[in-house]
C-alpha cells in the first residue's frame, strides 16, 4: 500500500474509525520496536504540550483579525463537511417528507382541537 492510498483515506472519511493507530501499532510490531511510556515520559509530553498551546494562541489572534481568510476558511470546512453528508434517495426523501407532513397534520388538528375545547370551557363557565 502506497502513502497515496493512506492520504486519500485521511482526506475522504468513510463516517467509520480509522484504522491508523492500528496501523501504527502493526509497524511497531513490524520493525521490532517496543513502546514503552514511562512516568518521566508523559510528564515532559504534558510540559511541551503546554509549551506550544501560547503558538497557537498567536497563531488564533493573527486569523482572528482578519475576517476574510475566516470566511474563506468557514466556507472550505463547510464545503468538506457537506462533501461527508450522506444524501437521501428519492424514495427515502418520499418516505420523511410524508411522515413530517402527518405529523405536522396531526400537531395542527391536537392543538386546533385543544384550542376549541378551552373556548368552548371558558364560554360555558363565563357564559
Amino acid at each position: 500500500m502506497s502513502d497515496d492510498d493512506d492520504t486519500a483515506a485521511v482526506s475522504r472519511p468513510s463516517g467509520k474509525r480509522s484504522s491508523r493507530r492500528a496501523r501504527t501499532a502493526s509497524s511497531d510490531h513490524e520493525t521490532g520496536s517496543v513502546a514503552t511510556i514511562d512516568r518521566d515520559d508523559s510528564r515532559d509530553d504534558a510540559v511541551s504540550r503546554k509549551a506550544s498551546k501560547p503558538a497557537g494562541k498567536k497563531k488564533a489572534a493573527k486569523d482572528k483579525c482578519n475576517p476574510f481568510k475566516r470566511l474563506v476558511k468557514f466556507l472550505k470546512e463547510v464545503f468538506q463537511e457537506l462533501r461527508k453528508v450522506i444524501w437521501p434517495n428519492r424514495k427515502q426523501m418520499v418516505t420523511y417528507t410524508t411522515v413530517v407532513l402527518v405529523f405536522v397534520i396531526f400537531t395542527v388538528a391536537l392543538i386546533a382541537g385543544l384550542d376549541l375545547a378551552f373556548i368552548k370551557g371558558v364560554s360555558w363557565l363565563f357564559g
